[in-house]
C-alpha cells in the first residue's frame, strides 16, 4: 500500500471498515489512554489489540498520581467500585537495618492519600470497554505484524484477524502501544538496554499467604536481599502476586538450570519477612511462574512521520517503584496530544514531537533516577549484585546529577526521603540535599521578615537576580487535549522546561540584575492606571516571593 486515499478501503472478514484517522497498536492502559483522548477530539480511532481481554498481565501496584488520569479518561468510577484493594503506601525491608519500614502516600499527597492494588486482567478490560463506550472501534485477536511506511512516513499496518487471514489497513497516524514487544522501536533499531539495571524478573500468584500487619495490610512489599529483592501485592482476588528482581545473567543460567518454579520458591526462601508470609502458601499453577527479560530500556526517539510510541513501547524502568501504569496512561494522554496537533498543524509536528518527547523522559528519568538512588543506599547485604548497582561519584551518573533528576532540584519529601533516613545514601546526594534545604529555608526565612511590611518596600526595592542557567523560552505545551506555543521556564533542574504564564515569563524578562522590583512593575505597567497599576504591584510581588523561593531567583539584593 503507498497512498493514504481514503476511498482505498481495506476490510476484514467482519465487514469492517479498517482505515481510520488513527490506528492504535495495542488494548493495554497506554493504548486504552490513547485512544480514548483521541476520540474525544473527533478522530475515528481504531484499536487493534492482538489478544482477547480479559488477558494476564504483571504490573498490579497504581500510583497515586494514576488516579487524576483515570479520572480525566473517565474510567476512575468503574475502578472504584471494582473492589480493588486501597493501597495507602509501601512497606520494605531496606536500607541500613532488617527491619520492615514503611511510607505513605498521605505524608505527601493530601488529595490522593492511596491508589489501588489492582488485578490487571480486571483494570485493563475497564479501560479497554471504556475506549469502546466513547467511540473507538476496538478489534481484538487482531495482531499487527508490521507498520507500513511509505517514503519514511507511517501510513498504516499488516495484521492477521482472528482467523489467520492477513490483511492491511491504512490511517494517518499510527500509535505503537504494544509494551513490552515495542514493534517500532525494533523495526526502527532504536532500542537501548540500560547498562545500570540489567535485571530480570520472575514472578507468580500465591493463594493463602499472611497480610502484612495492620495498618499496613493492603501494601505493597519489598524486601530486599543477598542476590536482589523480592515484591508482594495482595489483590482483591485473595491473591497475591510475588516475583523476584535479580541479575539478568545469572538469573538466566540458574532458571536454565532448574526451570523458573523452583528458582522463585528458592529466592523467597532466602528471604526473612516474605518467606514467613508464604509459609503455607500455594503457586498457583495458572499462569504458573513467569519470566520477564531485560525490565529497563529506551527507545532513541519517540516519534516520526506519522508516527508516535507510548508506554511499554517507548521505555521501561525497573518496577521498584510501580511506575509502569503510571508512565503508560500518561504517555497515552500525551501522545494522543501529539497526533491531534501533527493532524491539525503539520508544521508543528518535530517541535511538538519532541516537546513530547522531553516530557515522557522527564517522568521517565525522575523513576529511574530514584530507583538508582535506592539501589546505592541499600546495605542490607554485600553480594555482587548490590556491589554491581552501587552509584559512584565519577562520571555521567553522579549522585548530583541523580538528586538533580530524581527531585528537581528540590527538598525530598517522599520515598527520596526515605533514602536519607532508611538507607546509606552517597555522600554528595546526602550534601546535595542539605544545600538545597538550607538555601530553601534561608529563602523563606527572608520572605517571613518581610511579612510585616504591608506595603512591601522593602520587597519592592530589592534587586532580583536570576540564578545560572534560568531563561524562557517559546515552544509548544500542553492546552486543551494538545500542543500550543507557549512559554516555558528553563532551569538547572528543569532543562527541558515548565510551562509558565505569561505574566512569569514578562517578569523574568525584565530581571536583569540592576532593577528592582518597582522599576519592573513601572515597566511593565506603564500603561495602566492606578488601579491596574496597584494590582500588577501585587501580582509581581507575588511572582517574585515565589520564583526566589523556588530559587528561579537566586538573590533579591536590597541597598
Amino acid at each position: 500500500m503507498s497512498t493514504n486515499d481514503p476511498s482505498d478501503v481495506t476490510r476484514d472478514d467482519s465487514g469492517l471498515d479498517l482505515s481510520a484517522d488513527v490506528i492504535v497498536i495495542g488494548g493495554g492502559p497506554a493504548g486504552s489512554a490513547a485512544a480514548i483522548m483521541l476520540a474525544r477530539k473527533g478522530w475515528q480511532v481504531i484499536v487493534l489489540e492482538r489478544e482477547r481481554f480479559p488477558r494476564n498481565h504483571v504490573g498490579e501496584s497504581l500510583l497515586p498520581a494514576s488516579i487524576p488520569v483515570l479520572e480525566e479518561l473517565g474510567a476512575l468510577p468503574a475502578v472504584e467500585s471494582a473492589g480493588f484493594l486501597p493501597k495507602y503506601g509501601a512497606t520494605m525491608v531496606w536500607g541500613s537495618g532488617d527491619t520492615p519500614w514503611s511510607w505513605y502516600f498521605k505524608e505527601t499527597s493530601r488529595r490522593y492519600p492511596h491508589s489501588y492494588q489492582v488485578w490487571r486482567p480486571q483494570f485493563d478490560q475497564i479501560l479497554l470497554e471504556n475506549a469502546k463506550s466513547q467511540g473507538v472501534t476496538v478489534l481484538e485477536g487482531h495482531h499487527v505484524t508490521e507498520v507500513i511506511f511509505d517514503g519514511g512516513e507511517a501510513v498504516g499496518v499488516e495484521f492477521t484477524n482472528p482467523g489467520g487471514v492477513s490483511g492491511e489497513a491504512q490511517c494517518r497516524f499510527v500509535v505503537d502501544a504494544t509494551g513490552q514487544s515495542t514493534l517500532l522501536a525494533r523495526h526502527l533499531d532504536s532500542k537501548r538496554w540500560d547498562p545500570f539495571f540489567q535485571n530480570l524478573a520472575v514472578y507468580g500468584y500465591f493463594t493463602g499467604a499472611l497480610p502484612l500487619p495492620e495498618p499496613n495490610q493492603n501494601n505493597i512489599f519489598i524486601e530486599s536481599y543477598a542476590h536482589g529483592w523480592l515484591w508482594s501485592i495482595p489483590l482483591h482476588t485473595g491473591r497475591t502476586s510475588v516475583g523476584a528482581v535479580v541479575d539478568s545473567k545469572t538469573g538466566q543460567e540458574a532458571i536454565q538450570k532448574n526451570g523458573a518454579k523452583a528458582f522463585l520458591e528458592a529466592q523467597i526462601a532466602q528471604s526473612r519477612v516474605l518467606s514467613v508470609m508464604l509459609a503455607n502458601a500455594k503457586m498457583d499453577l495458572d499462569p504458573g511462574a513467569t519470566v520477564a527479560l531485560d525490565w529497563s530500556y529506551t527507545s532513541e526517539k519517540l516519534f516520526g512521520p506519522g508516527y508516535i510510541l507510548a508506554g511499554d513501547a517507548a521505555c521501561f524502568v525497573d518496577p521498584l517503584f510501580s511506575s509502569g501504569v503510571h508512565l503508560a496512561l500518561m504517555s497515552g494522554v500525551l501522545a494522543s496530544a501529539y497526533v491531534t496537533t501533527a493532524l491539525n498543524n503539520p508544521t508543528m509536528a518535530e517541535e511538538a514531537g519532541l516537546v513530547y518527547q522531553e516530557l515522557y523522559l522527564k517522568e521517565y528519568n525522575q523513576f529511574r533516577e530514584m530507583a538508582r538512588l535506592f539501589y546505592s543506599s541499600n546495605l542490607t547485604a554485600e553480594s555482587y549484585f548490590w556491589e554491581a548497582r552501587r552509584i559512584t561519584n565519577t562520571g555521567e551518573y553522579s549522585p548530583r546529577h541523580s538528586f538533580i533528576q530524581a527531585v528537581a532540584g528540590q527538598p525530598p519529601r517522599g520515598y527520596e526521603r526515605a533514602v536519607l533516613d532508611r538507607g546509606h545514601a552517597p555522600d554528595e546526594f546526602i550534601r546535595s540535599v542539605r544545600t538545597v534545604e538550607s538555601e530553601r529555608q534561608a529563602r523563606t526565612g527572608w520572605l517571613a521578615a518581610l511579612a510585616g511590611d504591608p506595603q512591601r518596600n522593602q520587597l519592592l526595592n530589592a534587586i532580583p537576580r536570576l540564578a545560572e542557567g534560568v531563561a524562557v523560552q517559546r515552544k509548544p505545551v500542553l492546552a486543551e487535549g494538545e500542543f500550543v506555543l507557549g512559554h516555558v521556564l528553563n532551569t538547572v533542574s528543569q532543562p527541558e522546561g515548565t510551562p509558565c504564564s505569561p505574566l512569569v515569563a514578562a517578569v523574568i524578562g525584565e530581571v536583569d540584575g540592576q532593577r528592582s522590583v518597582a522599576d519592573i512593575v513601572d515597566s511593565l505597567g506603564q500603561h495602566l492606571n492606578q488601579t491596574g497599576h496597584a494590582q500588577l504591584e501585587e501580582a509581581v510581588s507575588r511572582t517574585i516571593e515565589i520564583l526566589f523561593v523556588d530559587g528561579t531567583v537566586q538573590a533579591l539584593v536590597t541597598e
